[in-house]
């Protein structure tokens, strides 16, 4: 592995750092919550059409620039550092590979550039997020292929869906939804994913009250709603669960790198304001209890922060970490966050200081993707690490 990023990498890293600088401060990311997309659709087009973010993970065929998912980790560093509500992570990251892996060339001409353009935005209706990053339906981590309440029936040519599924990442305002439905019954159940266009008959979408608003979540209904099938009807004995285990660990390297970047924006917040505050005539920074505490937070995020970079450079080389180097960035993140709302005293947990965004990004995304003690668990499992074996006498 190279430690060092190439000059394409940092070039992405360095421009969409600028762009969020300019377009995502306090003031509109608190306005672009408010909206009924729970995201600016403006800075979405600049992302789309200027740094060709949706696209960033496609391949040049379909109107992508041909990146690896470790780019895209890089970028939702950068997102991450400003908690900016975006379609990025349902669409880029765990929607469109599932296309491009599983997908008709159909499909995959008729969507996959739409996507690339940011002119169709997309959803994973899957039950749980945090399981869908963690399971292939073997053993006790049986739920990353599970489709919850949502059946598949065969209605003619085609298919129908009902049920419902929440919490979805996007799923209230999404063009396009990627569904994961049981079919064949009790005894011969399986999992097929299946695509729903946003506007469907009988699709009811309702957007949830979520404790991280910067994280917009949908409820989805499905009463009869007609899908077409991901794939032709030889997909239909994929092995839909284990694609979705795959997507799952590389979204969980992304989602790492983004927490590591709020974990590190919010201690840099943090350092600049108790070099400020003043108590007993000196600044609160200069005490040594508080730098203690710092210096923790900082050696938890650099740490988390190698974790991620590792796990987002394996995605590409068929290892399997994402999980793990999630545990460690959220951790992390809720570490920098607690002590961020601490250290600023008074003013750190009111609704009007940005402290608290990253505070509930801290919990809302345990709650939706860990926790993390399971998510080690599972890491610990996949490596047979307290498997019990012989010894040798």
């Amino acid at each position: 592995m190279d430690a060092g990023f190439t000059a394409e990498q940092d070039e992405i890293r360095r421009t969409l750092r600028e762009l969020l600088h300019k377009r995502c401060g306090a003031q509109e990311l608190r306005a672009a919550v408010d909206t009924p997309a729970g995201h600016d659709p403006a800075l979405w087009a600049a992302l789309s059409e200027q740094l060709g973010l949706p696209g960033l993970a496609l391949p040049e065929a379909y109107g992508g620039v041909g990146c690896s998912a470790t780019e895209l980790a890089l970028a939702a560093e950068e997102v991450g550092r400003v908690l900016a509500p975006s379609p990025l992570l349902a669409t880029a990251v765990l929607v469109a590979p599932l296309i491009l892996a599983l997908g008709t060339d159909a499909q995959r001409a008729g969507l996959l550039p739409r996507i690339a353009s940011g002119a169709l935005t997309a959803a994973l209706a899957a039950p749980a997020a945090g399981l869908a990053l963690t399971g292939d339906n073997r053993g006790d981590w049986a739920g990353g292929g599970r489709a919850g309440g949502v059946q598949a029936r065969r209605a003619g040519a085609g298919w129908t869906l009902y049920g419902e599924v929440a919490p979805v990442p996007d799923g209230h305002r999404a063009g396009l939804l990627l569904v994961a439905a049981h079919t064949g019954g009790f005894a011969r159940s399986r999992t097929l994913l299946f695509l729903v266009a946003g506007d469907a008959d009988g699709l009811v979408r309702t957007r949830q009250t979520a404790l991280d608003a910067t994280r917009a979540l949908g409820r989805l209904q499905f009463r009869h709603v007609e899908a077409d099938l991901l794939g032709d009807g030889d997909q239909e004995d994929a092995d839909v669960p284990g694609a979705l285990a795959r997507v799952g660990d590389a979204a969980a390297a992304v989602l790492a790198c983004e927490a590591v970047g709020a974990a590190d924006r919010v201690l840099e917040r943090t350092v600049e304001y108790v070099k400020q505050r003043e108590q007993f005539g000196r600044a609160i920074g200069s005490f040594q209890a508080v730098k203690h505490r710092l210096a923790d937070v900082y050696v938890r995020v650099q740490a988390a922060r190698s974790a991620a970079y590792y796990a987002a450079w394996a995605t590409t080389h068929e290892e399997r970490v994402g999980g793990l180097a999630l545990a460690q960035g959220l951790e992390a993140l809720r570490s920098s966050a607690g002590e961020a709302i601490q250290l600023h005293g008074g003013i750190g947990f009111t609704w009007e200081h940005d402290v608290q965004l990253y505070f509930k990004r801290a919990a809302g995304d345990e709650l939706l993707f860990g926790p993390v003690h399971r998510l080690r668990a599972h890491a610990a499992d996949a490596a047979a690490l307290f498997t019990a074996t012989e010894v040798p006498v």
